[in-house]
């Protein structure tokens, strides 16, 4: 991508998580970035491209951020370890694991457009999916992994989603809580 491309991306995606989908005007952006309309419709199709590109863009961060942090914890080949790397990453602000202001706006967005229920629905499964293959060496069954992964993914979501947000540090505690349960060695 480039430079100014990444600008009016990553700006929509502060946007978004300051003011909902409603915020996401053109005018108001480009004012924020000092870049003219014109920049803007030499990088998208629209304000329908925008909205494409937007979200493929909060996708891409929503998801990499876990399965990066699954990557690196995964030279342990032990769930509680990786699990334990995870929750330590939950309390950092760099590692994007954990963004309750953004996943509401996304998850409202989904409520009453399309185009913005897809993604949320990419986002969960990728989720769910990086989640249940740290489990499922752990357990008997694939229907086993998704139960364990759904556990602290659902608990994340609903963290996110009470008024006001659970902050990063009690839900870091409320997943130590949660480690015990996790078998130690495959």
């Amino acid at each position: 991508m480039g430079e100014a491309r990444d600008r009016w991306l990553n700006e929509g995606v502060l946007v978004l998580a300051e003011e909902g989908a409603v915020g996401i005007r053109i005018d108001r952006i480009a004012a924020r970035l000092g870049l003219s309309k014109g920049s803007f419709h030499h990088h998208f199709d629209g304000a329908g491209g925008y909205k494409r590109a937007l979200l493929a863009h909060v996708e891409q961060i929503s998801t990499a951020a876990l399965s990066e942090a699954i990557a690196e914890a995964e030279r342990e080949d032990d769930a509680r370890v990786i699990l334990e790397r995870l929750t330590e990453l939950v309390g950092s602000r760099d590692s994007g694991l954990y963004r309750p202001k953004l996943d509401v706006a996304v998850r409202a967005w989904a409520n009453s457009d399309a185009d913005a229920r897809a993604a949320q629905a990419r986002i969960d499964a990728a989720r769910i999916g990086a989640l249940q293959r740290v489990w499922r060496p752990h357990v008997s069954t694939d229907a086993e992994a998704r139960r364990a992964a759904l556990l602290p993914y659902l608990l994340a979501v609903g963290a996110s989603t009470v008024t006001p947000p659970v902050s990063a540090d009690e839900l870091t505690t409320l997943f130590e809580m949660l480690l015990p349960l996790v078998p130690s060695q495959p």
